[in-house]
């Protein structure tokens, strides 16, 4: 038995030194411990209205700033403006009904637990070009919008 450990245990530290000697290329075209430039901050686009989708059940963009909203377990500020009761009021797109269901289809007082983190699949924009160039183009059922 102590022959097999010590065994797996020189195995092992031989990958881990041959591995570590390999050489590994980024993205951005650096070797990956070179270090890199901080990003630029991008920033936020303006209040605007409801951006156009590009695709079938794309979740809306967040058409605004969301610096300092918190959502956690308890609190959603999403909900302040976007819920049933709020959204006339703030002039703001009221949540779908499908935020309402279960993962088992039934319908909740509720925003369902699994809808509750909107950034999970709501994103906010930000005024930049993409990072990679790409022929992507709407499909044609969207241009209809």
């Amino acid at each position: 038995m102590k022959k097999i450990i010590s065994s797996f245990f020189v195995l092992s530290l031989v990958m881990f030194f041959s591995c570590s000697q390999a050489e590994l290329a980024s993205l951005r075209g650096d070797m990956v411990e070179n270090p890199s430039d901080a990003p630029e901050i991008k920033h936020y686009l303006k209040d605007q209205p409801p951006m156009a989708r590009d695709y079938l059940q794309q979740p809306p963009l967040i058409p605004h700033n969301i610096d300092g909203y918190m959502i956690n377990i308890k609190h959603n500020k999403c909900l302040g403006c976007h819920s049933w009761t709020n959204y006339k009021r703030h002039n703001a797109t009221k949540i779908s009904q499908t935020h309402f269901e279960s993962r088992d289809g039934a319908v909740m007082s509720n925003v369902s637990p699994r809808r509750f983190f909107c950034l999970q699949c709501h994103v906010p924009q930000v005024d930049s070009r993409p990072l990679v160039e790409n022929t992507f183009a709407p499909v044609d059922a969207m241009r209809l919008q």
